[in-house]
């Protein structure tokens, strides 16, 4: 099968298009620089990179219609609304297998003690944005499923909260929330799964996470051990401008039993804190 990933040099991408190709698909990454070290990467992996902007599918329209499925795990933070947007009507007029990444986060406080596919998004939540979208993908008729990962860890955690406590051990907001986690290569096999499905209905939603979760903060203080400081862990106040934190600032627990059930997915990672000293000396290295 002809792949195409959006955002295949960045953290989840590239390990979602490697396990593709590991499974034999003929897998291309998108990317803004074919000199680049993400695009030298890729070709390593045995991914094809070819050059293109999120912002303008028109530029890469020859592998988006190449594709048998476009699996998109992008965002482009100058307008992360107006790109997709592009981007679903660019496959609209050619219409492919889009599998479309959002994320837990786009909830927000909603009345629910977990959260699944039919959970709802609180339109104070500054990712509200990402669940209209998701409807505004569900209402253009091109075929899709949709995948919300929980909070992710694993190899070199880059743009991972995990990743982010390692470089600046600081804990923000609510003391008592809880984060469904999951490793980034369970999250690749989720979306092997979604893409390899024989005749399976096109329009569903996946919310893949490990279920019942620790609070957030023995997540991090784990990681602040296993980065070697002593001293006393603190909770600080969301500042303004961390607008992220603020969209993540309450309990996010996932109940992952339709992806147990249609994907026959399963976490194979026992969670963070079981190996943090491993999660941190690969952060590490990557980093070093």
């Amino acid at each position: 099968m002809k792949v195409l990933v959006i955002g295949a040099t960045g953290y989840a991408g590239h390990r979602i298009a490697t396990a593709l190709r590991r499974r034999g698909h003929d897998v291309t990454g998108l990317t803004r620089d074919l000199a680049g070290a993400g695009a030298r990467a890729l070709a390593a992996a045995e991914i094809r990179p070819v050059a293109g902007e999120l912002a303008d599918p028109a530029g890469y329209r020859e592998h988006l219609w190449d594709a048998d499925v476009v699996v998109h795990t992008a965002m482009d933070y100058a307008d992360p609304a107006g790109s997709d947007r592009a981007l679903i009507a660019e496959l609209v007029a050619a219409p492919r297998h889009l599998v479309y990444t959002t994320g837990i986060s786009l909830h927000g406080r909603v009345d629910t003690p977990e959260l699944d596919e039919e959970s709802p998004s609180s339109p104070d939540n500054p990712l509200h944005f990402r669940y209209q979208l998701e409807r505004e993908l569900i209402a253009s008729g091109l075929p899709h499923t949709i995948v919300r990962p929980a909070f992710l860890y694993g190899h070199d955690s880059r743009t991972s909260q995990l990743g982010r406590w390692f470089a600046a051990p600081r804990f923000v907001g609510d003391k008592d929330k809880r984060w469904s986690f999951v490793h980034v290569d369970d999250l690749a096999e989720a979306y092997v799964r979604i893409v390899e499905r024989a005749d399976a209905p096109l329009g569903d939603i996946f919310v893949i996470g490990e279920e019942n979760p620790p609070p957030a903060l023995e997540v991090f203080t784990a990681a602040f051990r296993a980065a070697g400081h002593a001293g006393e862990v603190t909770v600080h106040p969301i500042s303004p401008e961390e607008w992220l934190e603020q969209a993540a600032d309450q309990d996010e627990r996932v109940n992952s039993a339709k992806a147990r059930r249609e994907l026959g997915w399963t976490p194979r990672h026992a969670g963070p804190i079981a190996g943090m000293a491993t999660y941190y000396a690969a952060w590490q290295a990557a980093n070093a």
